[in-house]
């Protein structure tokens, strides 16, 4: 048993690997949306404006969904403070309704943006006189720019010292089902923070992962060392799994965000929908994802290549060391217990599933293609499929991260973004 300490208190149950990490964040450039003329100011596309200009500045890891949480949160706040159409997120400031609220969600993101990614202040600026040019000037939009402005301070405060960034000193691999450190360990930290709406990041812990040994281990384990190997063909995976599995890694992150966007445009969402639904899924995803983490820091679980790799030789062929063995796609820097792919599409699905009463969801690049969904269970099945096809892992892992996801979101959609009575 190995103990992970860290200078904010926490400490994990049994499991551990070796190392002390912090992720510094490298920004991309941000570039200007153009803005969408509103003699309003209650026009929806601000908030689908903003949220590209977040995905184009916020760097693509497992902490890029709390930041989109940070941004939109402030957005849902200030345009709802004006509408009181839902139910404000831990506050209760409310503006006159003759503010606009459309140039409220601009300079909440703005101002949340700027304060967390300061390099990229002089393309936030532009975007910001963009989107505040689609608005007649005057008192309208001034009240709505200063409401925007104190929505985003709100947040701000509330997620001072929430445990972003700290220092998570992880112990050495002594046994087998460790992961170990010289694999990397991405964002440790993000398995530690104060959550957005969930009680704890413990709230829904899924438990250990199956023990070695065990007949659900071993069926898992022959399972992924067969279909998900790099040279895995025919009976054992065809090429449209294969394509499959490649799908799945490229959507976190941007392509999720754009599959956001693209339900709310088809449905014609005003601007006080659109501003619940990518707060209230980009929270969800925030936790659930959190959670997820932190349970990788409590089990410090072996990804399929190390226990393929290593092995244990029980006389059994399937569970005897392969050390040419390769997965067919690189295992991310983290442990596997549980999948953090499945928990965030856990949660985006039945966030959808609440918000919009089903899924119809459109995901993919221009490199793996797009594909639309209309199901939850049909997205999330899939996606427990393609992560073992890929290699990278265990079938449970990806099961309990799609309840992860799932219990993350309903708990938080009973309890916040609500309609006004």
């Amino acid at each position: 048993m190995r103990n992970l300490s860290t200078p904010i208190g926490t400490r994990r149950r049994p499991r551990g690997l070796a190392a002390a990490m912090l992720l510094t964040f490298v920004l991309a450039s941000a570039t200007p949306v153009a803005a969408v003329p509103s003699a309003s100011g209650m026009n929806a596309a601000v908030i689908t404006t903003w949220n590209q200009v977040a995905t184009s500045i916020v760097l693509p890891n497992p902490a890029a969904f709390l930041n989109y949480a940070f941004v939109h949160l402030a957005m849902y706040n200030a345009v709802n403070g004006i509408t009181g159409e839902y139910e404000l997120y831990q506050w209760d400031e409310h503006a006159d309704m003759s503010a606009s609220p459309e140039a409220a969600a601009a300079a909440a993101a703005h101002r949340i943006l700027s304060t967390y990614f300061p390099a990229h202040a002089a393309a936030l600026d532009n975007q910001l006189a963009a989107s505040l040019a689609a608005i007649p000037s005057g008192t309208r939009r001034d009240r709505g720019v200063a409401f925007g402005q104190r929505a985003a301070d709100h947040i701000i405060a509330l997620r001072a010292n929430d445990g972003r960034n700290a220092t998570v000193v992880i112990p050495p691999a002594t046994e087998a089902g460790d992961y170990s450190a010289l694999n990397g360990f991405a964002t440790p930290w993000l398995g530690l923070v104060r959550p957005l709406a969930l009680d704890s990041l413990t709230q829904f812990d899924p438990g250990p992962p199956p023990a070695i040994g065990t007949e659900l281990y071993r069926d898992e384990l022959a399972e992924v060392r067969a279909i998900g190997a790099a040279d895995a063909t025919g009976a054992a995976r065809s090429l449209d799994q294969e394509l499959t599995a490649r799908y799945f890694a490229a959507l976190p992150f941007g392509p999720m965000q754009e599959g956001l966007r693209g339900v709310a445009t088809s449905q014609a969402m005003d601007i006080s929908d659109s501003a619940r639904l990518f707060a209230a899924t980009n929270t969800s995803i925030a936790d659930a994802i959190g959670t997820a983490w932190h349970a990788k820091l409590t089990y410090l679980w072996w990804r399929p290549i190390s226990a393929i790799r290593e092995g244990f030789d029980d006389g059994d062929p399937l569970t005897v060391a392969d050390s040419n063995w390769n997965s067919l796609l690189p295992a991310p820097p983290y442990p596997e217990w549980p999948s953090g792919l499945c928990s965030v599409l856990g949660a985006m699905t039945a966030s959808l599933q609440h918000l919009t009463g089903g899924v119809d969801l459109t995901l993919g690049t221009g490199t793996v293609g797009y594909r639309t969904w209309a199901s939850k269970a049909a997205l999330d099945q899939t996606a427990v499929e393609a992560r073992i096809w890929s290699g990278i892992h265990f079938r449970t892992s990806d099961e309990v991260a799609i309840e992860i996801g799932t219990e993350s979101a309903t708990y938080i959609l009973d309890r916040y973004f609500a309609p006004k009575d």
